[in-house]
């Protein structure tokens, strides 16, 4: 793999509440996040501290995680605790409407809904991190290494969601490819993009996408011919790779142990930027960084802007040039 640049951060947006896991920029170039008092959040003119202007377009009532902004202005919104909802902003701020769309599968109440995405026929494809542990013990679930991790499928129009994968190590970001024919599943657990065929002669099959140098939250596709850009949440941790080969049983114990710790999140953090065939094409990294734990990465004009689920506000930074683009 290239030697990493370093990732320049220019200024740091507060936003008055922690936990912008996940950050995606609209067509107009403004950045949408939720936080963990359950608001959506657009965020304008990020590129100057002094002009950044932070609008509220709605309330979950949950944990709002992944983000998938539609072409009619509407948001899909992943909840950990309501499931996948549609937010329509309203008119006045923090008005807009929140409908859920899924909140179970085959009778299995729907819980830590990670991230979505939505193809032009209407279909939503989404993620669940894990069956076993909830969000705010998301730690127990990679130290057990439980591979309870799914991969549904909302049809168009609503209905029951349908399970396409299981058995995910700790599914987390999503990602279509640029013509539609495969899903990019960030594997927090197994530090691996996992590729999902829709369409051809593998249909429904998966394989490896890339293997990573870290642990992979949030994805973000720059558009049908930009780079599908990776949040890394944390370097990988060579003893729990070694943990991951335990017994069940021990995996287990240390999950309970890790779930009544504190967290200490890496002082190294990164970005890549991949392209369709998995080729990494960019790789940002930043050692000792006063901004930890990086959920989410998005770009707007000349900057990356970075979400994190432990931060009370988003990190923005320089972008690379020239531009990362498909070779």
């Amino acid at each position: 793999m290239d030697r990493p640049t370093e990732l320049v951060p220019l200024h740091y947006v507060s936003l008055g509440a922690r936990g912008p896991e996940d950050v995606v920029a609209d067509a107009c170039g403004r950045v949408l996040t939720g936080v963990e008092d359950g608001r959506i959040l657009r965020l304008h003119d990020l590129g100057d501290p002094r002009t950044a202007r932070v609008e509220v377009l709605a309330e979950t009532g949950g944990r709002p995680l992944g983000l998938e902004p539609l072409p009619d202005g509407g948001l899909l919104v992943c909840d950990a605790e309501r499931g996948l909802l549609r937010v329509d902003p309203g008119l006045r701020p923090g008005g807009g409407t929140v409908r859920v769309l899924a909140d179970s599968v085959a009778g299995e109440r729907l819980r830590f809904c990670s991230n979505v995405v939505a193809l032009p026929d209407g279909t939503a494809y989404f993620t669940v991190s894990s069956r076993r542990y909830p969000l705010e013990h998301w730690i127990g679930d990679i130290v057990e290494h439980t591979g309870t991790g799914r991969l549904l499928r909302l049809p168009p129009g609503g209905g029951d969601p349908e399970v396409l994968l299981d058995g995910l190590q700790f599914a987390n970001g999503l990602a279509a490819g640029g013509d539609g024919s495969f899903l990019v599943i960030a594997e927090t657990g197994a530090c691996r993009l996992t590729r999902y065929h829709l369409t051809g002669p593998h249909t429904g099959r998966t394989d490896l996408f890339a293997a990573l140098p870290g642990m992979p939250d949030n994805l973000w596709r720059e558009g049908t011919d930009g780079p599908v850009w990776v949040a890394l949440a944390s370097p990988r941790v060579p003893p729990l790779d070694l943990l991951h080969r335990a017994p069940p049983a021990v995996r287990a114990a240390a999950a309970r142990a890790a779930v009544r710790a504190p967290y200490r999140p890496s002082g190294t953090i990164g970005v890549m930027a991949l392209d369709d065939t998995g080729r990494t094409i960019g790789r940002l990294v930043r050692r000792r960084s006063g901004f930890r734990m990086v959920t989410g990465v998005c770009a707007t004009g000349d900057h990356l802007v970075l979400g994190s689920l432990r931060e009370p506000g988003v990190a923005v930074c320089a972008r690379p040039r020239p531009p990362l683009t498909r070779r």
